[in-house]
């Protein structure tokens, strides 16, 4: 590594580190109903929202009440996007798109884009229109994110209030997400990134000739203001198919360390948030250093393989399916970032990377997206794991596990258990059934143990919610976009759903004072064991998946042999 590669770590991590507390201290202002400087000038926008939607924001929720709003809403969605997809052709802003969407194609697209995912089977520009771009995705990219915050709302609150059976509104807490939040920031990444040069217009498509004299066509579009909520809601997907690799999305070398640092930014600064909210700092700073250490682990085993000396390049920079402006470092950041992010886009081909570097991209996503994860459902994740921590060592001393004064009971184990094992059984059991299918087995480019690498991780990618794949897998047909489809619901809702039981439970549980022997979860023993615990529950579930795929490749690779 060279000096330069170092300066990069350094400022990435700095940004990150300097950034986070102050944007989760906006926040906790926001959600909290507190002063914040965007009160005036958007504050107006709030209320129209209210009134043309009749909301009551004072109205509260009870469990139920709050999860019914958030699968109705979401179904409303979902319907809303597949009727763009569908029609697509016949609404405005169509840049010259003569095809048609499939069904399953759209189903799967609208599938994806409603729960987080932005999986991609498909290719933007030669897909969907301008229309179905900036009305369909980038919609639903503001309001997929803002969902997972509402569902983490409903849980701190469950933990913070001392007695009763409300946790919230889901309608006041998803509107304050987006015009307090994620629009200001949107607008401001926005204005960033046209600055550098991402595209964002409603030309046609350009005709060039290259210098051979043959003809190449240029696809243009709205792409800066779809890429900045992209990267901000951990939405991830491409406006183009080569995702931000491409130059219209990620023309410098400033914008690719913008759009690194924004996949992390919202999810590391809303422990922060939780930190104020349950009325305890170091709980919040806890959770972030958990989630930064996991990262940084990831990130060095990843980078030292990247430069390690591989046998069978007889190299020691493996530059294969890296973007070139951007080099090793920058690539590896942010495939460490995207996969820990529940993100998914890309700036380099994740099928490329060293075995070792795909491997920490797997733990990413099948650890459960927490570290930091998506915007809301990374910290909601983790907090399972937090609950699952109490209980054990309530069992080690014991005592009935409490956190945060709230004791931790059958039901909320039950739950905490089915929110991790709905996961991690797509990935394994529809992993399984992509084997043995001959649909499945059709569309692998590599019949080794890469070719179980791909399918693995597309179902990793499916069940985390995180949208990145392998790229050497054909998804497009219709096995694979209906089982993939299905992966990322279960993915999604089996998890919110566990996690708004819990709120529902919790919530009515009165707070035990403290004393002498309360377990402390705000010290360096509790994060040894936070992150023991994930590691074991990871390595219990998915090492022998594992091992058939990026382990064998590895050790194929040391020692000479072909993939």
């Amino acid at each position: 590594m060279k000096i330069n590669d170092y300066i990069q770590l350094a400022v990435f991590f700095f940004l990150l580190i300097t950034l986070s507390p102050l944007l989760g201290k906006f926040m906790f202002n926001v959600f909290t109903d507190g002063k914040h400087f965007l009160k005036m000038p958007l504050g107006w926008l709030e209320k129209l929202l209210y009134r043309l939607l009749k909301i009551h924001p004072e109205k509260e929720m009870n469990w139920k009440e709050y999860l019914l709003s958030i699968l109705i809403f979401n179904m409303t969605g979902f319907l809303f996007l597949l009727a763009i997809l569908l029609l697509q052709l016949y609404l405005p802003f169509n840049q010259g798109i003569k095809d048609k969407i499939p069904f399953h194609l759209a189903l799967n697209i609208a599938v994806s884009f409603v729960t987080n995912t932005n999986w991609q089977s498909y290719a933007g520009e030669t897909v969907l229109t301008y229309g179905s771009q900036m009305f369909g995705l980038t919609v639903q990219n503001f309001l997929s994110a803002a969902t997972g915050i509402t569902v983490l709302l409903a849980l701190i609150r469950s933990l913070v209030k001392r007695s009763g059976i409300t946790l919230g509104n889901f309608w006041s807490d998803l509107i304050r997400s987006i015009v307090y939040v994620l629009l200001p920031l949107s607008l401001i990444f926005s204005f960033i990134l046209i600055s550098q040069g991402v595209v964002q217009n409603f030309s046609d498509y350009s005709l060039a000739k290259t210098v051979e004299g043959a003809e190449q066509i240029i696809p243009l579009g709205p792409a800066a203001s779809q890429i900045a909520i992209k990267q901000l809601g951990t939405n991830g997907g491409g406006f183009f198919n080569a995702n931000s690799s491409h130059p219209f999305e990620n023309p410098t070398p400033l914008s690719n360390l913008f759009q690194m640092l924004s996949l992390i930014l919202i999810p590391a600064a809303l422990t922060f948030t939780y930190g104020r909210m349950v009325g305890s700092k170091k709980q919040g700073q806890v959770i972030f250093i958990v989630m930064l250490l996991l990262f940084s682990a990831g990130l060095f085993v990843s980078v030292y393989s990247e430069f390690s000396h591989n046998p069978l390049l007889q190299s020691a920079l493996n530059m294969e399916g890296k973007e070139t402006r951007f080099g090793v470092v920058n690539s590896v950041i942010w495939s460490t970032a995207t996969t820990a992010a529940s993100n998914g886009s890309v700036n380099a081909m994740h099928s490329s990377l060293t075995p070792l570097s795909a491997l920490v991209a797997f733990l990413n996503m099948m650890l459960g997206e927490i570290i930091f994860g998506g915007v809301g459902s990374g910290l909601y994740g983790m907090l399972i794991f937090v609950i699952i921590t109490v209980f054990i060592a309530g069992l080690m001393v014991g005592r009935t596990p409490e956190y945060l004064g709230k004791k931790i009971e059958a039901l909320d184990i039950k739950m905490s258990i089915i929110a991790i094992l709905l996961p991690s059984s797509v990935i394994l059991l529809f992993t399984a059934l992509s084997l043995v299918s001959a649909e499945g087995i059709a569309a692998l480019s590599s019949s080794s143990s890469h070719g179980f690498s791909e399918i693995l991780y597309a179902f990793a990618s499916a069940a985390g919610n995180n949208g990145s794949s392998f790229a050497g897998l054909n998804a497009g047909s219709v096995f694979y976009n209906l089982l993939i489809g299905l992966g990322i619901l279960i993915g999604r809702y089996g998890v919110i759903i566990p996690v708004m039981v819990i709120a529902g439970n919790l919530v009515k549980k009165n707070i035990s004072p403290e004393s002498q022997g309360t377990f402390r979860t705000d010290n360096s023993l509790f994060i040894l064991l936070l992150i023991s615990v994930i590691i074991i529950i990871g390595g219990l579930t998915f090492f022998p998946a594992l091992s058939l795929g990026p382990v064998v490749e590895h050790l194929i690779m040391v020692y000479g042999g072909g993939i």
